[in-house]
């Protein structure tokens, strides 16, 4: 059952088991829910340390040793076996898995073209879907929210890429990403144990999935290159920009193959995080009336298809930002030593696993007040800001997601325009609950009910968070 703490509402969540797993648990944990792997101690402790098969495996709770490996020192620390084995089918050698000078190339030349200058055009194609889409809804009828959240964020994504609708391969690209994350997306023994250069039963069926899901991606980019150019060279959308872009040091622009790459990578993390994001949010907004109604007052008589409004947005941003912390789609950074390392007084061995999960983080009673609760007034501006590095929900440092302004400005258009058309409430039996494999979904899709607006008033204010 759902409880209440200081009159907030607290989601529920999985209980954390009282003490570290055994190795057989541990294993479990990591293929059907990431989240119940951590022990109580986690969200008290600064560093969790444990063995796995002979490999040091450390939990990183304090911003100053996080800072360390994220920022001061992060050329000594690499993505993991696994992680490399579970995501290069399913977005290539795109910005996402390289690494070194081909990661800094791919950076410089990608970062302009989602930068702060770009975004009035890419709000412009999130508010086309946004209001097709809401549209189209049927107050009457009970609503699966999770389902229209992925649609629409994958026909933004569309839009965003293309500039196309996505109704000739949303199917298709749903039903794909539907596979992989059911059937290769969980972690097994030999993609912890194995380097990733020795490739096993499973590795070849991932393979063969990258085969069909390259070839989509490679169908939508010949499709869009057929189109028209640009008017008076004005881009349209990403796939404008990025054809365009170049390294600002050697003029150098991206292959076809490197450009496929890069376009799989961001409708793959620009979609299914947004997705889940934007339904943790509803979900909470549903189970807590009274923040839905003092959200809503914020929207009375805006044009959310301005591209100057997000500057009013100023409870919506901390709705979001709330849900990002309790929910946050990416709910763990897994990184390996290349070299012993040492941060305070912690000796990292060469190949030591080093994990900083953000679901661990932003829930850490030693960072955040009633850190269970749903409280978006800690993210107002006249809160009192978090400890640097205790609140990363797309991560931090050089690394940092380069997506995250584009992923910010959908979510809280997204959302505004929901709440602002329609109050919603949903099913509240059985409650939502949490499980990760590579982001935090709901355990099921539960229904929701939406009811148009009237004349608001005011609501009461909440409890500002200290």
């Amino acid at each position: 059952m759902d409880t209440i703490a200081s009159g907030l509402f607290v989601p529920p969540v999985p209980t954390p088991p009282e003490a570290p797993l055994p190795m057989r648990g541990f294993l479990r944990a990591i293929r059907e829910n990431a989240l119940t792997m951590w022990p109580e101690a986690a969200y008290h402790d600064q560093v969790l340390v444990r063995q796995f098969f002979g490999r040091k495996n450390f939990l990183l709770n304090a911003p100053d040793a996080i800072h360390h490996v994220l920022v001061d020192n992060h050329a000594n620390y690499r993505r993991t076996p696994a992680s490399i084995r579970i995501l290069r089918p399913i977005t290539g050698n795109g910005l996402l898995l390289s690494s070194g000078d081909a990661w800094r190339l791919q950076r410089r030349t990608i970062a302009p073209a989602l930068g702060p200058r770009v975004l009035p055009l890419l709000c412009r194609h999130i508010m086309t879907s946004t209001v097709e889409a809401l549209e189209a809804l049927d107050p009457n009828q009970p609503l699966d929210l999770l389902t229209f959240m992925q649609t629409l964020a994958l026909d933004i994504a569309g839009r965003s890429m293309f500039s196309l609708e996505t109704r000739q391969y949303g199917a298709a690209m749903r039903r794909l990403l539907t596979e992989f994350g059911e059937r290769f997306a969980q972690p097994h023994l030999f993609d912890m144990l194995l380097p990733a250069s020795i490739p096993t039963l499973r590795d070849w069926r991932r393979a063969h999935f990258s085969k069909r899901w390259m070839h989509l991606i490679e169908s939508m980019m010949r499709q869009r290159a057929a189109s028209p150019g640009p008017v008076a060279a004005k881009p349209r959308d990403l796939f404008d920009l990025l054809t365009s872009a170049r390294d600002p040091d050697t003029g150098t622009g991206f292959s076809m193959v490197e450009l496929r790459d890069q376009v799989a990578t961001l409708i793959l993390a620009g979609h299914e995080t947004t997705a889940v994001t934007l339904f943790w949010a509803c979900v909470l907004l549903a189970r807590a009336e009274g923040i839905q109604d003092w959200m809503a007052e914020e929207l009375v008589g805006l044009d959310l298809t301005n591209d100057s409004v997000q500057a009013k947005l100023i409870r919506t941003r901390s709705v979001v930002n709330e849900t990002l912390r309790l929910f946050p789609a990416a709910f763990t950074l897994v990184r390996e030593t290349i070299l012993p390392d040492q941060i305070g007084d912690l000796r990292l061995p060469r190949q030591a696993v080093v994990m900083i999960a953000p679901w661990v983080l932003h829930r850490h009673h030693a960072l955040w007040t009633d850190p269970a609760a749903f409280n978006p007034t800690r993210f107002m501006p006249e809160a009192l800001p978090p400890p640097r590095f205790a609140f990363m929900p797309f991560g931090a440092g050089p690394r940092i997601c380069v997506g995250a302004q584009f992923a910010m400005a959908e979510a809280v258009l997204v959302l505004a325009s929901v709440i602002q058309r329609f109050r919603i409430t949903m099913d509240a039996s059985p409650p939502v609950m949490p499980t990760a494999v590579v982001t935090t979904q709901p355990d099921h899709a539960p229904l929701f009910h939406l009811r148009r607006r009237a004349v608001q008033r005011r609501a009461d204010p909440i409890r500002p968070a200290s």
